[in-house]
């Protein structure tokens, strides 16, 4: 039985490759275009370091609602001996304003330019009396305490400085990150492109969600389950479920994914669909996250274990796909290679077990840090954290089980029992809990470590 490093270790080396792949393509980070293409801007990685054109704020700025006024002016204000200002005109944000003259004070909004002269800011509530008054009319206004050189000012570049590093590649373009990408005044970036993945579920028993059950047949839960794990790091996904156990109809499934990349007109989707050695053209994923290029990666579902009609290994082993059992459980059965397609064709290929537990859990032990790796993706791994346990648990010793659970005031609850089936139970979870190998028992208040899996 291979441990679990040495098997993620060789995904990482199998994808490697790939990530050559993966050139920069820039897209546009403005709101028209969020709105328009919202897939496009889902999970993705910035190829390049972004550099500052402008600071940020571009101007010394006012943070309240109040009067600028010179700090000079105010020396010795008290309440027994305020000092009072001619209040001079006022100044809006987007205003282009008007020097500040000494011994007055500038009525100045929350994000108007403090006008040259002034050096700091007094909110409205602590003048006397704590308002603004009407534009054009003579007005006085007192201050009873004195205040210090830049009280209530943002100044220019505190924010970021012009020509700095903005951000790294690598980062996640989350909301802040194109917020202050626009409020620098830059309107497109270079981002990695999206890995695509053929995922392909396999299972004479599986039909879709809607569809009518006949006895001994299931609703496919794997292929909705993975889509939704890939893309949430970036990945795009063509899916392309085998609903047969013979190992030629998944081969063709391949195939014919191959094909249509490549415009090969005799790829019909069907089980007949013949090889092309033509060549592929760089994958594409539409702003509506429709897949068009040919696959980076085929992921499978379920056919690994040692049974009879075991469709994922029939097809993939004469590859060069190898299979193992891997010290974990849920999901020990694995697989992974460089499958040879014929015509000097390989595409990396990995393999999941088919119960949706074990699917979804090898997916965030095996895969889920391997393609954000390959992604150019800066932070890869879940954070570990370590809790005391709520209760006793048993776990069998040469195997790392993770069981499903909750963080309840500092302590970890389990849901539902260890079993693979148990697809409820991690809906309801945020965490999976790490019982190590060689652990057979762990005692209620004991610590242990754990991933949330809640983002």
């Amino acid at each position: 039985m291979r441990t679990i490093d040495d098997h993620r270790d060789e995904i990482v080396e199998l994808l490697r490759p790939v990530a050559d792949q993966l050139a920069a393509e820039p897209i546009e980070v403005g709101g028209a275009a969020f709105t328009a293409r919202p897939w496009e801007h889902a999970a993705r990685y910035l190829a390049t370091d972004v550099i500052a054109p402008r600071a940020l704020p571009g101007f010394d700025n006012s943070q309240m609602d109040g009067f600028a006024v010179l700090a000079a002016d105010l020396e010795g204000a008290s309440p027994e001996s305020p000092v009072t200002l001619p209040v001079a005109e006022r100044i809006a944000a987007g205003d282009a304003g008007h020097p500040h003259r000494p011994g007055t004070a500038t009525p100045i909004m929350t994000g108007a330019a403090l006008p040259p002269g002034a050096d700091a800011v007094v909110p409205v509530e602590r003048v006397d009396p704590p308002l603004f008054p009407a534009p054009g009319t003579e007005a006085i206004a007192g201050f009873t305490a004195p205040v210090a050189p830049g009280t209530y000012v943002r100044a220019q570049g505190s924010d970021v400085a012009d020509g700095q590093v903005l951000l790294r590649a690598g980062d996640r373009l989350s909301a802040a990150r194109a917020g202050v990408i626009n409020g620098v005044g830059l309107t497109e970036v270079a981002v990695r492109r999206r890995l695509r993945v053929l995922l392909v579920p396999t299972g004479h028993e599986i039909r879709d969600p809607g569809e009518e059950l006949t006895p001994g047949r299931i609703h496919d839960s794997n292929s909705v389950a993975l889509t939704a794990a890939l893309q949430s790091i970036g990945c795009g996904v063509d899916v392309r479920p085998c609903r047969s156990d013979d190992a030629v109809d998944l081969l063709a499934i391949v195939e014919s994914a191959l094909g249509e990349s490549a415009g090969d007109p005799r790829a019909g989707g069907t089980n007949d669909a013949a090889p092309t050695s033509a060549p592929t053209p760089p994958a594409e994923i539409s702003g509506d996250g429709a897949v068009t290029g040919p696959p980076d990666l085929l992921i499978t579902v379920g056919g690994v274990s040692a049974g009879a009609r075991e469709v994922v290994r029939d097809a993939l082993g004469p590859l060069g796909v190898r299979f193992e059992k891997v010290a974990l459980q849920p999901g020990g059965p694995q697989g992974l290679g460089l499958a040879s397609l014929g015509d000097g064709r390989t595409l990396p290929v990995v393999c999941l077990p088919g119960n949706p537990v074990s699917a979804l859990v090898s997916f965030e032990v095996f895969l889920r840090s391997a393609l954000l790796t390959t992604a150019g993706a800066s932070v890869t791994d879940r954070e570990r954290r370590s809790a005391p346990l709520a209760h006793d648990l048993d776990s069998p010793p040469h195997v790392l089980q993770l069981r499903r659970g909750v963080l309840v005031d500092g302590e970890l609850h389990t849901l539902g029992g260890p079993s693979s089936h148990l697809l409820h139970a991690l809906a309801d979870s945020t965490v999976l809990i790490h019982v190590p190998v060689g652990v057979d028992h762990v005692a209620a208040g004991s610590p242990l470590e754990f991933w949330r899996i809640d983002d």
